[in-house]
């Protein structure tokens, strides 16, 4: 514990006297057993499909900052303080094949903030890509639209060309504009 929190670098040269400018802070955290590991939940479950809103639901019974993890990823993707139940909601927002993946929670005690839970269970998240069946639905529904309009048109070309050619002939047979013997 006593070698816990936020450490900085820096360094001096002598030629000419100067001191660099600190590093970005990194904090030493230790995982404690003591504390139980939070529970997690999902909705909607496990797979669904691109852009859907996912929630994760992290709790714990001690209050303090939440953290949702995603394996194969070094830090937290997402921190929260939890409402005062010890449950911190997540959202991933309009998910991509990119969200796949394992997620866990961990939370930092109340009062210790460079002391963490071990991981907790685990839900796994897939993305499912938008059904092609379902673009192919709609293009074949534009395709029967097209080739029935098109047979419309055709049908009503083929009746004003027939109706026009009724008017040329005369009830005896003969053309119009011939005179009639």
């Amino acid at each position: 514990w006593v070698h816990t929190g936020t450490y900085q670098c820096l360094y001096r040269v002598s030629e000419p006297a100067e001191t660099s400018e600190r590093s970005d802070p990194v904090e030493l955290v230790l995982t404690d057993h003591c504390f139980p590991p939070p529970g997690i939940s999902m909705s909607p479950k496990e797979r669904v499909g691109m852009g859907t809103n996912i929630t994760i639901r992290c709790s714990n019974m001690y209050q303090g900052a939440t953290f949702l993890h995603k394996d194969g990823h070094s830090v937290p993707i997402q921190q929260q303080d939890p409402d005062g139940g010890g449950t911190a909601t997540f959202t991933l927002v309009g998910v991509t094949p990119a969200d796949n993946g394992t997620y866990r929670c961990s939370y930092h005690p109340k009062g210790f903030p460079f002391l963490s839970s071990p991981l907790g269970d685990s839900v796994a998240l897939e993305v499912t890509p938008t059904p092609p069946m379902a673009e192919s639905h709609g293009n074949l529904l534009v395709a029967v639209l097209r080739v029935c309009a098109a047979a419309l048109i055709f049908c009503l070309g083929v009746f004003f060309v027939l109706n026009a050619r009724n008017l040329w002939i005369r009830r005896d047979g003969s053309p119009a504009g011939e005179k009639v013997k």
